[in-house]
């Protein structure tokens, strides 16, 4: 009997082994199958459409008609329009990623014409993290328990009827009205 035809020989260890490796590979090649769907938040801007605006030509009504209605404007200028847009995916047990951000900020005069187009991107971004701390508000602090048990005893059921009486039993003087 030669080694190649056994099927404890090298041949035989090889066929076994790649078999080991199909089977176990498989299973792992399907969760790429199964990965989450990106999201596209907001309507995103192409270069095209940036370069069709012209500062000191294009007007709000030009902006309005190639780009469609601002994301936001900005809090204390109406003439500055944002448009926000970012593509992300979510993560198991996390924040979804963010794979792509844009920001397109429109800076219009008071007449209504654009002046100056900003873009911003993943990079321009900047973490904002939690002030330490906590802000004391006005009123008394509960327990769980007070909160809890606090509200019992509180709630009148007849008060939200018109004449006064409750509907549990009948007419306030006991007539059965």
């Amino acid at each position: 009997m030669s080694e190649t035809a056994s099927p404890r020989g090298p041949l035989g260890f090889r066929r076994a082994a790649a078999v080991a490796c199909l089977v176990m590979g498989l299973p792992l090649a399907g969760c790429s199958f199964f990965q989450a769907q990106s999201t596209t938040r907001g309507d995103p801007i192409d270069g095209v459409a940036l370069k069709q605006l012209t500062p000191g030509t294009t007007t709000q009504a030009d902006a309005t008609a190639l780009l469609g209605s601002p994301t936001t404007h900005e809090t204390f200028d109406d003439n500055a329009w944002v448009y926000i847009s970012q593509i992300t995916r979510p993560q198991v047990g996390r924040l979804p990623a963010v794979l792509e951000q844009r920001v397109v900020v429109l800076n219009f005069d008071q007449g209504g014409v654009l002046r100056k187009v900003k873009v911003y991107d993943k990079a321009d971004g900047k973490n904002v993290t939690m002030a330490p701390g906590t802000t004391s508000s006005p009123g008394s602090s509960a327990s769980v328990l007070q909160q809890l048990f606090g509200n019992i005893g509180r709630f009148n059921p007849g008060a939200g009827s018109s004449n006064g009486s409750s509907n549990f039993g009948g007419s306030p003087g006991g007539g059965g009205g």
